[in-house]
C-alpha cells in the first residue's frame, strides 16, 4: 500500500478555549471550511488525502498526533484558520502542540502549520514552533509542490508561500498570486469529515433549540474589501479584496449538503454577505427556486444592506443576520474606520426587523477611543436595539490585525499565551485603551454581558417570539459566571 500524501488536521479544544461555558454548549462547532477546500483542490490533483477534525472528535492532542503517525503520512499540515477574526490565534496553542507531538512519535514525518495566523505571522512561527514548514496564504499550489518535492527528497524548497529553517537560517519564499477564478477550486470534501456531528450555535435555533443538528457552512465568497483595524481576515489572503463564486456552484453545493446529509442549518461563511444587491438577490432566487426550508445566517453591513436584499434573503430562508454595530461611539467607529454612519443603525435595525429576519449584533467594548462613557454609549446602543443575540467582545489585537502592529509598536501588554487570546478564558487579556486598562474593558464587558441577558425587555421579547424554553435556556446560560484573572474596575 502506498504512503499517504496527506493529513490535514483541525485542533481545538472547546475546553480550553471557552473554559467554563464549553459545558454548556452554547456555540457551533462548524466544519473547517478550510481543510475541506484543500482536501478536495489536493484530491482533484491526484494526491491521497485524509482530514481529520480533532475538535468535533473530541480528541486531545496525543490522541490527534498518534492518528497522524498510524497514517505516517509524507506531509502533516495543521490549519489553523477559523471563519472569523478571533478564530485561529486562540487555536494556536493545540495547533503547536500536535505538530510537536508528532515530531516526538514519528521524527520522519513532516510538518507544516497553515491557516490564518500563521500566515500573519510566519516569521515567528517557523522560529517559536518545533515546524518543519509554514505556508504563508491559501496553500492550493503551495501545498502540492511541497509534497513533490518531498516525495523527490529535495532539500530546497522555492516554492511561493513557503517559510522553512535551514542550518539556522530562516528562509522565505514570496505569496502566490491568488486564484482569483474560485471555479478552480472544488467543492469543499464535506464527505471526509462526519457531517452528522457538527451543530449549530444556540442562538441560531432558538425556538427549536434541540435540534441544532446536522449544520453545515457554504462559502460564496472569499475575503473582505474593508480596511477595520480591529480585523485580521485578510492576513490569510494578502490583500483587502473579495472574490465571489458563482451561483450555480453554491446553489450545487447547497443541494449535495441537503440532500446528502439532511442539513438545514446552514452559516454562510463568507466575511462579508450582503453587499451587492444583484449577486444577493440572483444567489437567493436560484435557492427560493429550490423550495428547501432552510434555517441559515449571514453577516451584514449597516451601510450594504437594502430592503430588496432583506426580502430576498429571508424568502431564501437566512433567518439571522449578524451585524457589526461595534460601538454606539461615533469617535470610536471613526477612529477604526469601520466606514459606516452611526445614523443608519435605527434606520437598517427597523428595515431587518420588518422583514421578519432576526438579528445577531455584535458589539467590542476596549477599542482605542474609548473611555467608560463611549462604552455606556454601546451599552444603550445595545439596550436600545434589543437584538435576539448579541455578541458581546472585549477589544483583542489579532495577529495581521493593525490594532496587532499598533500594539507591537507601542508595547501595549498582549496575551502571553495564544489561547489568551480566547474571549472567554480564564486569562483573556484585552487592550488597553487611551484612557482604561485592559482590565477595566474586561470588567466592563462581562457587565455588559450580564445587564443584557438579565434585562426584563430582552427576556420578554425572547419569550415572546421564541418561547417559555429559549428564555429558560438564557436565563440559565446568564447565571454562568466566568473567572477572570485580570478583570479589575
Amino acid at each position: 500500500m502506498s504512503q499517504v500524501d496527506i493529513v490535514l488536521v483541525k485542533p481545538g479544544s472547546q475546553k480550553q478555549i471557552y473554559g467554563g461555558l464549553s459545558a454548556f454548549q452554547l456555540t457551533a462547532i462548524e466544519p473547517p471550511l478550510w481543510g475541506a477546500m484543500l482536501a478536495a483542490f489536493l484530491r482533484e490533483q491526484g494526491y491521497s488525502v485524509v482530514l481529520y477534525d480533532a475538535e468535533i472528535e473530541n480528541w486531545d492532542y496525543q490522541e490527534t498526533a498518534q492518528k497522524i503517525k498510524e497514517i505516517g503520512p509524507v506531509l502533516a499540515v495543521v490549519v489553523v484558520s477559523g471563519s472569523n477574526p478571533s478564530a485561529s490565534t486562540m487555536n494556536m496553542t493545540g495547533a503547536e502542540e500536535i505538530v510537536s507531538l508528532v515530531k516526538q512519535l514519528d521524527g520522519n514525518i513532516k510538518t507544516m502549520l497553515a491557516g490564518l495566523h500563521p500566515s500573519a505571522l510566519p516569521k515567528r512561527t517557523i522560529k517559536e514552533e518545533k515546524v518543519d514548514f509554514v505556508c504563508q496564504g491559501e496553500g492550493f499550489y503551495t501545498i502540492c509542490k511541497l509534497i513533490d518535492a518531498l516525495k523527490n527528497n529535495a532539500e530546497e524548497f522555492p516554492i511561493e508561500g513557503l517559510w522553512y529553517e535551514k542550518a539556522g537560517q530562516i528562509i522565505s519564499n514570496p505569496r502566490p498570486p491568488l486564484i482569483e477564478n474560485l471555479g478552480q477550486i472544488p467543492q469543499p470534501a464535506w464527505d471526509l469529515l462526519p457531517m452528522n456531528k457538527y451543530r449549530a450555535h444556540n442562538w441560531h435555533c432558538f425556538g427549536n433549540i434541540n435540534a441544532r443538528e446536522p449544520y453545515g457552512v457554504i462559502y460564496t465568497s472569499l475575503g473582505c474589501p474593508f480596511h477595520c483595524t480591529f480585523c485580521c481576515i485578510n492576513s490569510l489572503f494578502g490583500k483587502n479584496t473579495i472574490r465571489y463564486r458563482s451561483a450555480d456552484s453554491v446553489v450545487k453545493e447547497l443541494d449535495f449538503l441537503v440532500n446528502t446529509y439532511s442539513v438545514k442549518n446552514i452559516k454562510i461563511i463568507d466575511e462579508m454577505f450582503a453587499m451587492n444587491e444583484k449577486r444577493v438577490i440572483e444567489l437567493c432566487d436560484k435557492i427560493i427556486e429550490r423550495g428547501y426550508d432552510l434555517n441559515m445566517w449571514a453577516y451584514a453591513r449597516v451601510n450594504t444592506v437594502t430592503e430588496k436584499m432583506l426580502d430576498k434573503m429571508k424568502k431564501a430562508g437566512i433567518n439571522w443576520l449578524a451585524y457589526g454595530f461595534e460601538s454606539g461611539s461615533k469617535r470610536v467607529i471613526a477612529d477604526v474606520t469601520k466606514g459606516y454612519k452611526t445614523e443608519l443603525v435605527e434606520k437598517i435595525v427597523k428595515m431587518t426587523y420588518d422583514s421578519d429576519i432576526h438579528i445577531c449584533g455584535n458589539y467590542i467594548f476596549g477599542l482605542p477611543e474609548d473611555d467608560y462613557d463611549s462604552m455606556n454609549q454601546t451599552l444603550k446602543l445595545m439596550l436600545d436595539i434589543n437584538a435576539e443575540w448579541a455578541n458581546i467582545y472585549s477589544a483583542m489585537a489579532y495577529p495581521g490585525s493593525k490594532l496587532y502592529e499598533l500594539a507591537v509598536q507601542n508595547c501595549w501588554p498582549l496575551p502571553e499565551l495564544w489561547q489568551d487570546y480566547s474571549q472567554y478564558g480564564y486569562q483573556t487579556l484585552p487592550l488597553p485603551t487611551k484612557y482604561l486598562t485592559g482590565g477595566q474593558v474586561l470588567s466592563f464587558r462581562d457587565y455588559a454581558f450580564d445587564v443584557y441577558y438579565k434585562s426584563p425587555r430582552y427576556l420578554n421579547m425572547i419569550e415572546r417570539k421564541f418561547g417559555k424554553e429559549t428564555k429558560v435556556h438564557i436565563t440559565e446560560m446568564a447565571s454562568k459566571k466566568l473567572k477572570r484573572k485580570y478583570a479589575s474596575i
